[in-house]
């Protein structure tokens, strides 16, 4: 009777902690569409579609939305190891919050403008880099030539 018991139990244990877990996935899932993690997927469609030949775009394009499902599951799970329910519960409220809203609105404008202020950083570093690297070698590592007498 007790094997019974215990039977049932880890099958009841089991049950609930699947449901949880596809809860859990579920808003991970409805997290990554309103943050607009997603939304990355979409902008590099177009990108990628300028790379096919005409004649192959229809294909290709109903293929990259048919691998999307795939690559949103490995999103979540990859979610899932990192943050807890609760985080994810947290994140959803403010996400949905007015301020959230705004945040995911203004990503696009956010992203390009940084990406501007990055590349022009990057220029002037490397005339930082230049100014130092021909004094980075040492004299030691110097060689000259001499011509013998």
């Amino acid at each position: 009777m007790k094997k019974v018991f215990l039977s049932i139990a880890f099958v009841l244990i089991a049950q609930m902690a699947m449901a949880q877990d596809a809860n859990f996935k579920t808003n991970v899932l409805k997290l990554i569409s309103i943050s607009g993690a997603d939304a990355q997927i979409k902008l590099v469609k177009p990108q990628i579609l300028n790379m096919i030949p005409e004649a192959n775009k229809e294909n290709f394009s109903k293929e990259f939305d048919l691998s999307i499902p795939s690559l949103l599951d490995k999103m979540a799970k990859i979610y899932m190891e990192i943050y807890t329910p609760e985080d994810i519960k947290a994140m959803i409220v403010f996400y949905e919050s007015p301020v959230g809203k705004k945040m995911n609105e203004k990503a696009g404008e956010l992203t390009q403008k940084t990406m501007q202020a990055g590349q022009e950083w990057g220029q002037g570093l490397q005339g930082i880099m230049a100014k130092y690297k021909d004094a980075a070698v040492p004299e030691k590592n110097r060689y000259e030539v001499t011509k013998p007498k």
